[in-house]
């Protein structure tokens, strides 16, 4: 990836990885936390459940009941408040030396429930979200580099499946909403690099996201047009038959009137297909 090197550019990017902020937080794979000098620190799984559910929204209060639905929703304790104290007493004290060290973190009880006290770009999750929205902003203005660029940090923190040590019905919601997010910001980033040509980049990713999603008729339609510019037709129209044939055998339905509008373009030839039309990031 080509890295861009505008001052508002450099500034963007500088923002998001300065590591002032001390202690990382990672629900981007595994839940972990570690040190700023990178070193992991240990977590019994109970507290990590409890990170888990604080860092999610870092910063904010989280009520006592809604932290033990997201820890112990299918097996409740017996005295779930001082179970959930424990944990918390815990979880101070795997993470507390670190975070007097650097004042980066901080866990405080207010009344009826607990705040995670730490800089937002701290937890992978929250950073992951806020570039999203930073490159979105930037590729609204027509600063296309700039934009991939911020795309490109947001989809590097994706360490495996989120919260993939986390397995309670609240983790699978999360992980149901991260997924979602990071397929809308694969697509976001992919019609950034066909509306700059770049075409041939985006195609290992197009690639990944069909076999994904075998029924996302945005993905398809992105990976006909990205194939079709690089003087692949029949590959194009193979994509269609094969999602076509997919659709009619286990859905029972068509694509629908895009994606089979853009077949018969590519059947046509159709130069509105090209770079630069305005048809380029419409399917």
């Amino acid at each position: 990836m080509r890295h861009p090197n505008t001052p508002r550019a450099q500034w963007c990017l500088k923002w998001f990885e300065v590591r002032g902020y001390g202690m990382e937080i990672q629900l981007l794979g595994c839940v972990e936390a570690r040190a700023h000098s990178g070193d992991k620190l240990p977590l019994p799984h109970g507290t990590k459940l409890l990170l888990a559910a604080l860092a999610w929204t870092p910063g904010v209060f989280v009520a006592d009941e809604t932290l033990i639905e997201r820890v112990w929703q299918e097996r409740r304790p017996v005295h779930p408040r001082d179970a959930l104290y424990i944990q918390a007493t815990r979880l101070r004290k795997a993470l507390g030396a670190e975070g007097q060290r650097t004042g980066s973190f901080e866990l405080a009880r207010r009344r009826g429930g607990y705040v995670l006290a730490v800089d937002e770009r701290s937890v992978d999750t929250a950073r992951f979200r806020a570039l999203v929205r930073q490159a979105q902003h930037t590729a609204r203005a027509g600063e296309t580099d700039t934009a991939l660029g911020l795309y490109g940090r947001a989809l590097e923190l994706w360490r495996g499946e989120p919260l993939s040590d986390v397995r309670t019905p609240w983790a699978e919601s999360a992980r149901t909403a991260l997924r979602r997010e990071h397929r809308e910001a694969l697509i976001g980033s992919t019609e950034l690099y066909l509306r700059a040509g770049r075409h041939e980049e985006c195609l290992p990713q197009l690639h990944w996201l069909a076999e994904m999603h075998p029924f996302d008729e945005k993905v398809a339609g992105l990976l006909m047009l990205a194939l079709h510019r690089g003087g692949r037709q029949a590959d194009a129209l193979d994509c269609f038959q094969v999602l076509r044939l997919r659709m009619v055998d286990l859905l029972g339905c068509e694509p629908g009137p895009d994606l089979r509008s853009l077949q018969e373009r590519i059947l046509a030839r159709d130069p509105r297909l090209g770079l630069g039309s305005a048809y380029a990031t419409s399917v």
